[in-house]
């Protein structure tokens, strides 16, 4: 006897859940004893459902509650059916005490997908063939069909579909077309016929699917042009909260019902008691979007609306009416040619975004203009300029002001120049500047903005990359992520966010973290058509969510080691490293990323990006940041541009930037850094060339040269006691042999120097440096121990003679004619005084200390 039926339950849509079949007349499930991919995926092709994607047991999809009828399935994979599959007699196992936790399930890819786009629920419509993914032809496709599809893979509604799409990758097309009535309960079901004449359009169809399905303004209970802005959320109307709901969102409202565009927001003017309650998500239009629900949404952390503080939306009542003429216009100088101009223009026809930040509260900013977005460029651009912008955009405050294009050019008009707002503005353009169009800049300047609703997301590892503990960057800081109800449609959206494949699993058995820290948020709770995490509902945002056992720690299906220079686990430090410095602690910066090192862009390089670099190496702070290959051009990849750090991270991988390779760069732009540790010079000197002072310049701080000079200063006083000690010993052994020859010399020397004197002063003659015929050249000789004052006769030479006979001193000896001689010895013979050699480089200052005068002669 074989099973009749087979089917799946509990899954999120027909082709995914707890797998069952019907054994006379009663449906019962499959025991996950060796149940492996091979029996899912024949399970998945019976249904019509594509191929197998997983093979969970352990009643993944819940547990059954009738007979266990199958055990020991075992499967080729080519079978037709499951019953062609080898398993142990049909019998419910559960008499012989098997139970319900071991229940198989399948997760199939499905007949139909949704292909290329952010999730599951957006993208060109595919159906799998039974060997791979085929494109369905837009050829009389209908919202109907579209409707069939977004409910048979969970999805919601459809909110809008578009035709005539280049396929994505194949030039094969579905044969046929598919004509639903919209109760279907999946597209296989659905009327189709072949393409008509055999050749189906060669257009593929995409569909939006959503859980925000339509949107109306109701007043006194009708549905009109004004009113409170309600929406249909989940099969439910629900109101919107007025925090955060501008003026773009108001025009979205507006045009998308047909009602002209929008003239005033006034909150909870048309406010009404009961109905379900606010629904706190926050859309951030740009104002050109054609539905509301094509608005990027943040739900993550949102905290709970207050009663009666619904959003309302005035608007101008048919697509042709023009909003009234105000006189609402950037702050001008008076009289300008700029302000008569702008007059006339209502602030509210303008709009203002944030491009190519990674979210609606960080990016480049621009305004809509006389119909065209334009950027602000960044002369004067600061924090109280970013204040404005932030809180118009209801992003929170403004973290950063990034200048010089930090999220890429634009390529439109230049609006604003030189914005000195003083951050009380209610809109960007009411700041002072030079008038509208008015600059002298290029897109290189544009400027933008981080705000503190700014979401970032990462999993923290010391040897995992796709692997680790979950937190989320809000308000500036990073913070961890609570586990509690966090389903596997939420691990999904996450992994996928980080580009860690489709799929993850919570790991509880990892050992909590040590040390204090934010925990963010929990209860996080995803839908399948969110396609990030920041739109998924959850708790609103707390310092202490949780507590430490709580954490989310995450292992997604792409987990893949560390790329590491080196075999071994690394941290971020083993990842930075600085080349071509005359230390080890500058040079050029370096990163190591998928398998090689690469250097890093200066554009925005500055001492806030060189002190996490310095810091993260442990080389103390940083004195400069270099750029202009300073350190000499790298070479490979240039893997990081644009980076922004506040100063305060602690690593560079924690600081805003471009995607990994993304640069308009090259090695002649690496940038440099000089931090203040690490002196160690890596410099050598060839052998008799001193290396001039620039090479110590920036190497040596201020404090540092100080106790250098103090020490050689020590040293030298070290020396001169040395030097007296060796001198006093000299001149005790040496006073016996030499007092009466150096008697004799010095009174020679002054009846020389006393009547040279007088000729001098006699004749008015100019002293010379040339020696006269009596007296021969000087000569250098050592002197061992200076005279005893005691052996200068009293009253020979007065003071004023002796001020006469000083000269200069020149370096460690003392300069004596031949002429100075012993009794009996000739002229020629120079006297030498002979005895123990000592450093003559302190001689001089030894006879001073003792009253000699250190006499040159001419």
């Amino acid at each position: 006897m074989n099973f009749t039926e087979l089917r799946l339950m509990n899954g999120g849509h027909r082709c995914e859940g707890r797998v069952e079949v019907k054994y006379q007349g009663e449906w019962g499930t499959v025991d996950d004893y060796k149940w492996y991919m091979k029996a899912a995926d024949v399970v998945c092709r019976q249904l019509e459902c594509g191929h197998a994607v997983d093979a969970p047991g352990r009643a993944h999809f819940g547990s059954g509650d009738g007979p266990i009828w199958l055990l020991n399935t075992v499967c080729e994979g080519t079978e037709l059916t499951l019953n062609d599959c080898h398993h142990s007699p049909i019998q419910d196992y559960r008499k012989q005490y098997f139970i319900h936790n071991y229940d198989a399930g399948v997760i199939c890819s499905g007949f139909v997908r949704l292909a290329g786009g952010d999730g599951p629920c957006l993208g060109q419509v595919e159906v799998h063939s039974g060997e791979d993914w085929v494109p369905l032809s837009d050829g009389n496709f209908t919202l109907l069909t579209a409707q069939v599809i977004c409910a048979e893979l969970g999805c919601g509604k459809a909110v809008s579909f578009l035709g005539d799409v280049s396929f994505r990758e194949s030039d094969r097309v579905w044969p046929k077309e598919f004509q639903c009535k919209g109760h279907e309960p999946g597209l296989w079901l659905c009327h189709s016929e072949s393409c008509p004449g055999g050749a189906c359009h060669r257009g593929a169809v995409q569909v939006f699917c959503s859980v925000y399905t339509e949107v109306r303004l109701m007043k006194n209970g009708i549905s009109q042009c004004e009113g409170q802005v309600e929406m249909h959320i989940s099969g439910h109307w629900k109101m919107l909260c007025a925090s955060h709901w501008n003026m773009a969102n108001a025009n979205v409202v507006c045009q998308q019902l047909g009602c002209g565009v929008a003239v005033s927001t006034p909150e909870g003017a048309y406010s009404v008691e009961g109905g379900d309650k606010i629904w706190e998500a926050r859309f951030h239009c740009s104002g050109a979007e054609s539905f509301l629900w094509n608005c990027p949404v943040t739900a993550l952390g949102i905290p709970a609306c207050t009663r009666g503080n619904t959003a309302s939306v005035i608007c101008s009542g048919n697509q042709t009416q023009v909003l009234p003429q105000c006189n609402d216009s950037v702050s001008e100088p008076a009289g300008s040619a700029a302000s008569r101009e702008s007059a006339a223009t209502c602030s509210d026809s303008r709009q203002l975004r944030l491009v190519d930040g990674g979210g609606p509260c960080a990016g480049r900013v621009e305004i809509l203009h006389q119909g065209s977005w334009g950027t602000i460029c960044d002369d004067s651009w600061d924090l109280r300029d970013a204040y404005v912008v932030c809180r118009q955009l209801g992003c929170g405050a403004a973290l950063n002001a990034t200048v010089s294009a930090h999220f890429g050019e634009g390529s439109d008009p230049i609006w604003l120049d030189d914005l000195k707002c003083t951050g009380k503005e209610s809109h960007i353009w009411k700041c002072p500047s030079q008038g509208w169009g008015q600059h002298n800049c290029r897109h290189k300047e544009d400027a933008g903005v981080i705000c503190s609703d700014f979401l970032n997301l990462r999993l923290v590892s010391e040897d995992q990359q796709c692997a680790g503990w979950l937190e989320v960057f809000y308000n500036g800081t990073w913070g961890s992520v609570c586990h509690s109800h966090m389903a596997d449609i939420t691990l999904s959206i996450i992994c996928r966010q980080l580009g860690c494949g489709n799929s993850g699993t919570l790991n509880s058995s990892i050992v909590p973290r040590e040390g204090s820290r934010l925990r963010w948020v929990d209860q996080i709770q995803c839908r399948k058509t969110d396609s990030s995490l920041w739109q998924c509902p959850s708790d609103s945002w707390r310092r202490n969510s949780c507590s430490s056992k709580e954490e989310a720690y995450i292992s997604c299906a792409g987990v893949r080691p560390k790329s590491c220079p080196t075999a071994a686990p690394c941290t971020d430090k083993e990842k930075l490293r600085l080349r071509g410095g005359d230390t080890v602690c500058s040079g050029r910066v370096e990163v190591w990323h998928e398998g090689s090192w690469g250097t890093v862009c200066d554009d925005s390089w500055s001492l806030a990006e060189a002190e996490v670099v310095c810091q993260q190496l442990g080389c103390g702070s940083a004195l400069e940041a270099l750029q202009n290959a300073a350190f000499g051009p790298g070479n490979g990849s240039i893997w990081l541009d644009e980076v922004q750090c506040r100063g305060r991270e602690s690593s560079l991988w924690d600081c805003a930037a471009d995607s990994w390779g993304q640069n308009n760069c090259n090695h002649k732009e690496d940038a440099g850094v000089r931090c203040s540790g690490g002196r160690t010079v890596l410099l050598s000197t060839t052998a008799g060339i001193r290396p001039g002072p620039n090479l110590v310049r920036g190497i040596f701080s201020l404090s540092e040269m100080l106790c250098v000079i103090l020490g050689a200063l020590l040293f030298l006083v070290l020396v001169i006691l040395v030097t007296q000690m060796y001198s006093w010993r000299a001149k005790r052994r040496a006073l016996p042999s030499f007092e009466d020859v150096l008697n004799e010399a010095v009174y020679e020397e002054i009846d020389y120097l006393v009547t040279m004197k007088k000729d001098l002063l006699g004749s008015n003659a100019q002293r010379t440096d040339a020696p006269s015929e009596d007296y021969d050249n000087a000569e250098e000789v050592p002197v061992p121990e200076p005279p005893p004052a005691s052996w200068m006769s009293e009253g020979e030479v007065s003071p004023e003679e002796e001020n006469g006979m000083r000269a200069s001193q020149r370096g460690s000896s003392l300069q004596f004619s031949r002429g100075v001689a012993g009794p009996g010895k000739e002229e020629s013979n120079p006297w030498l005084l002979q005895g123990e050699e000592v450093n003559s480089g302190y001689d001089d200052i030894e006879l001073n200390a003792l009253g000699t005068s250190t006499t040159v002669f001419p």
